[in-house]
């Protein structure tokens, strides 16, 4: 699995015009899923992301986390997080999951990361066209993928 981690003032998803899921400050997560994406991937994910010590301690230095802060987190899948871009210029997505796999890995991914946070997290649709607001604060911006752990 794919993710890119955006520390956020704000971030909301709409959909046909209507905001349909609104977070303030804490974590927009955009997650990308393949077939060989497992429980596995989803646990080690989940407690990576919800660690990630990227929030300002009181010396203002990155040093808390979104658990730590009491912030909020939002996912929204993003399938082409999956792109091969190595041949041409028209990316490849064969990589990314069809909905039948693609959607309980993602709905499984929602569940964890809500029970590791101890509440609710904010999501997209699957599969849905929408249009993802957000204030970056920092900017911070991190990409993981739990194929390659480093």
């Amino acid at each position: 699995m794919r993710t890119v981690i955006q520390r956020v003032q704000t971030a909301s998803v709409a959909i046909g015009g209507e905001v349909t899921a609104h977070i303030g400050n804490g974590l927009l997560v955009l997650a990308g899923i393949e077939d060989r994406d497992g429980k596995e991937d989803i646990e080690w994910l989940a407690k990576k992301i919800l660690q990630l010590r990227i929030f300002d301690d009181g010396e203002g230095v990155m040093n808390r986390s979104v658990i730590e802060t009491g912030g909020d987190v939002m996912i929204v899948s993003q399938f082409t997080l999956q792109a091969s871009t190595k041949k041409g210029n028209r990316p490849s997505y064969i990589r990314a999951s069809k909905p039948e796999t693609a959607i309980p890995l993602y709905e499984a991914f929602c569940k964890e990361m809500a029970l590791q946070l101890g509440k609710e997290v904010a999501t997209g649709t699957f599969g849905a066209d929408m249009q993802i607001a957000l204030v970056n604060d920092g900017p911070v911006t991190i990409w993981i993928d739990s194929q390659n752990r480093e």
